[in-house]
């Protein structure tokens, strides 16, 4: 029987990780011609390139694609091992990355991160905040925090607590325009749009009671691509939002914004902690994503004023 090369798999990962086959070699301590004649015998092996290359940019083909999860998995389950193995005389240690969403990370992420350098002090973290959607294995993250109802996937998931969405506008908005009774008086309002809702084109309401739907097609001057840069206008009083409870309940608890449309609400979501398949993880990571769900899970999303 002839074994696999699982050498070479954990080296196109960890190329696949960083973008770069210098940038591997500096991470695994090898040349980069080694790394390169890793790249290479996989391709014998398998009849089809990995990488498109050029002198500017490498990027996965659609074969290296389709074999990038697992062998994210191969280089996973073989840290694991190492890092069992030394578990009873060495602490978690090396670099775990996570993304989080961009509001929610300033806010909420940060200061647990911080914590958690402290508490783990051979432990490096790469922190990326952004609203857009992350590829955890095609971009090497560990772990990422999501604010979403979450779509079927590979992808393992912790829901750590739901979230609650607001509709809501500023008393002087109201007064100015008056104060929408029913969804479909919407269609007569200004609406913030927000770029990475499931379906930004459209809001998808239901009343809790009657369990009635109304779907509104949101028009008005603001689009954006973060829920926190919604703030300003909607405190001027430009317009009408839908946003996450913790980026709004300080406001409204301060009379700044109310909510409107009692008894109507959005679609559900919640924070979940996603990482991608496979059972075996780092004792670094592990240890991460338990911080981050003991953290989350029992403090208050609610902003400070």
């Amino acid at each position: 029987m002839r074994l696999p090369d699982l050498e070479a798999w954990a080296i196109f990962a960890t190329v696949v990780e960083h973008r770069s086959f210098s940038a591997a070699a500096v991470s695994l301590g090898l040349s980069k011609a080694t790394v390169s004649k890793a790249i290479t015998r996989l391709e014998t092996q398998t009849g089809a390139s990995l990488f498109h290359r050029t002198s500017r940019r490498l990027a996965l083909t659609e074969t290296g694609t389709s074999l990038a999860e697992r062998a994210a998995r191969i280089l996973a389950d073989g840290q694991s091992i190492d890092e069992c193995a030394r578990e009873s005389t060495t602490a978690p240690a090396g670099l775990v990355r996570l993304a989080a969403p961009m509001s929610f990370g300033l806010t909420h992420v940060g200061p647990i991160i911080a914590r958690f350098l402290t508490a783990y002090p051979e432990i490096d973290v790469d922190l990326n905040l952004s609203d857009d959607r992350v590829d955890l294995v095609g971009d090497g993250y560990d772990a990422a925090l999501r604010i979403a109802a979450l779509p079927d996937s590979s992808l393992r998931a912790r829901t750590l607590r739901d979230v609650a969405l607001r509709i809501v506008a500023a008393p002087s908005y109201l007064e100015r325009r008056g104060n929408p009774r029913h969804p479909a008086d919407l269609s007569q309002h200004d609406c913030f749009c927000y770029a990475y809702f499931s379906t930004p084109e459209h809001w998808r309401l239901h009343h809790d009671k009657s369990k009635e739907i109304a779907v509104v097609k949101p028009g008005g001057r603001l689009r954006t691509n973060n829920a926190d840069s919604t703030l300003p206008s909607l405190l001027a009083g430009h317009g009408i939002a839908i946003v996450p409870d913790f980026i709004i309940d300080d406001a409204i608890d301060r009379g700044d914004v109310v909510t409107i449309l009692p008894g109507w609400s959005a679609p559900a979501v919640a924070l979940h902690l996603v990482t991608p398949p496979g059972r075996l993880r780092p004792r670094r990571v592990e240890a991460l994503l338990d911080f981050l769900t003991e953290s989350l899970m029992s403090h208050s999303f609610v902003k400070a004023a």
